[in-house]
């Protein structure tokens, strides 16, 4: 009878440690809102009435037009197409393979503007099967910013081609294919009243006919690197 009561004690003690704990954890959350909110709140502005804007709309909606200029790469071809009611750069750009590759790029249609289903629209225009799902992971650095990036890597093909395809969420200090990572990192910003602008990019790099994609990873990480580069360097660091 003892010992029950000692373990029903202890019980309750740590019943109470894990609300107070719980309390504790509710109060910060609560902290940090206020916070972000006070600005707001002395200004008028309300970040869920009219979210701030993206400093540098213009530079990177040039992207959209002209497309980039990647070093080492000719550009063949370039030109605006609409892919899923959404409009991208379409670019064909000529190295060192026999074949030219594909960059697809879409930056934000307007100056608040969130990404969405921007890879399912891909996949319902070319009409490709897939494999090899991986991830593919690499560091940018430039003068002012450093970005991990955390991409998807695949094989797609169609009765006429095979492809190596490369795809993630572009912005200035990083890169994800999930719409989820750049949500969280741009509501953060918004807590001081900026945006986080971003260019969703698609590469597809042409491969021999059901080929192993391994043979074509190097090529894909360099030219992921660059094109993360190029896009951190100008049109995601600009501003109006």
């Amino acid at each position: 009878m003892k010992a029950n009561l000692m373990k029903s004690s202890r019980l309750r003690q740590v019943i109470k440690r894990l609300r107070f704990n719980r309390a504790i954890v509710l109060l910060l959350l609560l902290v940090i809102v206020a916070i972000g909110a006070l600005p707001s709140y002395f200004t008028g502005n309300w970040s869920w009435i009219e979210p701030p804007r993206f400093a540098n709309f213009s530079s990177i909606k040039v992207v959209q037009i002209e497309g980039l200029e990647i070093p080492g790469w000719e550009t063949l071809e370039q030109r605006t197409v609409t892919l899923g009611g959404h409009k991208w750069s379409y670019q064909e750009i000529k190295g060192d393979l026999d074949k030219p590759v594909l960059l697809l790029l879409r930056p934000p249609n307007g100056p608040i503007d969130q990404p969405q289903v921007e890879w399912m629209d891909i996949n319902g225009v070319f009409q490709w099967k897939t494999d090899s799902h991986q991830r593919l992971n690499f560091t940018v650095e430039t003068q002012s910013n450093q970005a991990q990036v955390n991409a998807r890597l695949f094989r797609a093909w169609t009765q006429q081609q095979t492809f190596a395809v490369v795809q993630w969420y572009a912005w200035a200090t990083g890169g994800h294919p999930a719409t989820r990572q750049w949500f969280w990192v741009d509501q953060i910003a918004q807590l001081k009243r900026q945006r986080v602008p971003w260019v969703a990019v698609s590469i597809q790099i042409p491969m021999e006919p059901l080929g192993d994609l391994a043979d074509a990873k190097p090529i894909a990480e360099s030219l992921s690197q660059t094109v993360q580069k190029t896009l951190m360097t100008e049109p995601l660091a600009g501003e109006d």
